[in-house]
C-alpha cells in the first residue's frame, strides 16, 4: 500500500468487492463525502463528481487514507453544497437525549429526536464498515452497521 497525505479536496477511488469504483472527497475536519456514483472501470473525468449526489459524509479513520487502503486519483475544488459541513447527532445513553454536533467548531447542542432522525450520526468508521455501507446500499438491503441507530429512532431499515 502507498503511503498518502490526507489532503482536503483530493478525491479518493474505492474499489467494492472487486465489483464496482464509488469515489469520495476528503473535507476539512476528517470527513468524506461518498459520492452516489458508480462505474465498473476507474474514472478518468472526475468533474462527473462535480453534479453527483452524495450518499453521505461522515468520518473514516485516518490510516484509512495515509496508509494507502484507498487511494487519491486525483482532486477537485471542494463544491459549494460541500463548504459549510452538516451538523451530526450525538446520543447519550446515560441521559437518554439528542444533541447536534458541528464538526467545525466542535459545539455540541440539545436537540430533539425530530431533528436527530436527519442527521448522520457522528461516528467514525473504518473501512470495510464503510465499503460494506455503500454494498448494502446499492444491493437495496439494510446495512448491519446502521441497526443500531435505526433501532434508536424506531425505524425500519
Amino acid at each position: 500500500m502507498k503511503r498518502q497525505q490526507e489532503t482536503v479536496g483530493s478525491i479518493v477511488q474505492i474499489h467494492i468487492n472487486d465489483e464496482f469504483y464509488v469515489y469520495a472527497q476528503i473535507l476539512p475536519h476528517g470527513l468524506l463525502a461518498f459520492f452516489d456514483y458508480k462505474s465498473d472501470t476507474e474514472l478518468s473525468d472526475l468533474n462527473v463528481l462535480k453534479n453527483a449526489k452524495v450518499l453521505f459524509i461522515t468520518a473514516v479513520y485516518k490510516y484509512v487514507i495515509t496508509k494507502g487502503i484507498w487511494l487519491k486519483v486525483g482532486k477537485i475544488p471542494i463544491r459549494e453544497d460541500l463548504q459549510v459541513l452538516p451538523l451530526r447527532f450525538v446520543y447519550d445513553r446515560i441521559s437518554e437525549k439528542f444533541f447536534t454536533y458541528n464538526p467545525e467548531t466542535g459545539e455540541t447542542a440539545p436537540t430533539t429526536i425530530d431533528v436527530a432522525k436527519k442527521l448522520e450520526r457522528a461516528a467514525v468508521w473504518d473501512d470495510k464498515q464503510i465499503e460494506e455501507r455503500i454494498k448494502n446500499h446499492y444491493d437495496g438491503v439494510p446495512c448491519k452497521w446502521m441497526q443500531e441507530t435505526f433501532e434508536l429512532f424506531n425505524m425500519v431499515p
